[in-house]
């Protein structure tokens, strides 16, 4: 919507006072439990390793104004509190813009708000706990009490539903994860029966992404909100492997009412682990879309220092405050319209 024309001041204001509201109580959940608040850089060396995210590039010009290297606006402020967790912070958190390029759809918006936090010395159920606690905390003290979205709904306040990946391939998808694991073959067939278009030239992870979008995403989080967690290890990201079953990552996402909200880790600290994701990552990079980043060299010295164990999550604050609002559109809870 064109909130700047006068018809839609007042709606635009609504939101705006209940965006405030909801950052007031996010600030207030976590420092009632003393996390610190810190900010990092928006500009960094490497702004993702994920092979599908895409960054902002701009120049960094020196005292003579000439170009001495690239640097770009970051996708995640994950890499740089890291290193704050190596320096000794322990219980973190931060609300920031980040910029996607090449983001723009009803869900994304190429600059948006993010909510990061880390606890050292937990593991990813500490983030479940608290992401639970987080929206109850927000629907509670906003008077929200029904999320809303695409005719859908969800209800803040109950235990989340938690769901591994693999019971949930096998709930919506009638298919078992765990004989495909290692078989993309068999993965292609399997979807082909289930009526997911499939091509010969898509890999595992494709196969995997086509089948959560038609036979698995719609369904999460209606009701109640859903814990999705144990990705395959090849979807690991920064994430640590399961200690008793490597084959899954302890990785997590949080879906209401079919649209995904929150990413959380039991972070991976081993230095020589993380290069090598970071090559295999940024190789798919350059072999897919011809482009890849330099390697975050400082990240990868600060592991090698010694990160401690710790858990993190990234929460997108604009489509929990959507969910809050009952918007169609996350261009209807921002400050102003998206590029």
């Amino acid at each position: 919507m064109a909130w700047w024309m006068p018809h839609n001041f007042a709606r635009k204001k609504d939101f705006v006072i209940m965006r405030m509201n909801i950052l007031r109580q996010v600030r207030n959940f976590f420092d009632k439990q003393e996390f610190m608040s810190v900010e990092t850089p928006a500009l960094q060396v490497m702004p993702t390793a994920d092979t599908h995210i895409h960054g902002f590039q701009t120049n960094y010009f020196g005292p003579d104004l000439k170009p001495q290297r690239d640097l770009y606006l970051h996708t995640s402020p994950e890499l740089a509190m890291k290193k704050l967790l190596v320096a000794g912070c322990e219980n973190i958190y931060q609300i920031c813009p980040v910029y996607r390029n090449g983001e723009d759809t009803r869900l994304h918006s190429p600059e948006f708000t993010m909510l990061e936090w880390y606890r050292a010395g937990a593991d990813y159920t500490a983030m479940m706990n608290d992401c639970e606690a987080m929206v109850r905390h927000i629907a509670s003290q906003c008077g929200i009490h029904t999320l809303r979205h695409g005719g859908h709904e969800a209800d803040p306040l109950p235990d989340f539903e938690r769901l591994s990946v693999r019971d949930a391939f096998m709930r919506y998808a009638d298919m078992d994860l765990e004989r495909v694991l290692e078989d993309k073959d068999g993965f292609s067939n399997c979807a082909r029966q289930a009526g997911i278009r499939v091509t010969g030239t898509d890999e595992w992870d494709d196969i995997f992404f086509a089948v959560m979008a038609e036979k698995i995403e719609p369904y999460l989080g209606m009701q109640t909100c859903t814990i999705l967690y144990d990705y395959p290890k090849c979807m690991a990201a920064l994430s640590r492997l399961k200690p008793r079953d490597p084959r899954y990552a302890e990785r997590f996402e949080i879906y209401i009412c079919g649209v995904e909200t929150a990413n959380a880790f039991t972070e991976l600290t081993d230095a020589v682990q993380q290069r090598y994701r970071f090559e295999q990552d940024l190789k798919a990079k350059q072999e897919i879309y011809g482009y890849s980043y330099p390697q975050d060299e400082d990240f990868l010295k600060a592991l090698e220092f010694g990160m401690p164990e710790s858990a993190g999550c990234a929460l997108g604050l604009d489509r929990l405050i959507m969910l809050c609002a009952g918007a169609d559109n996350i261009e209807d809870i921002m400050w102003t319209e998206k590029p």
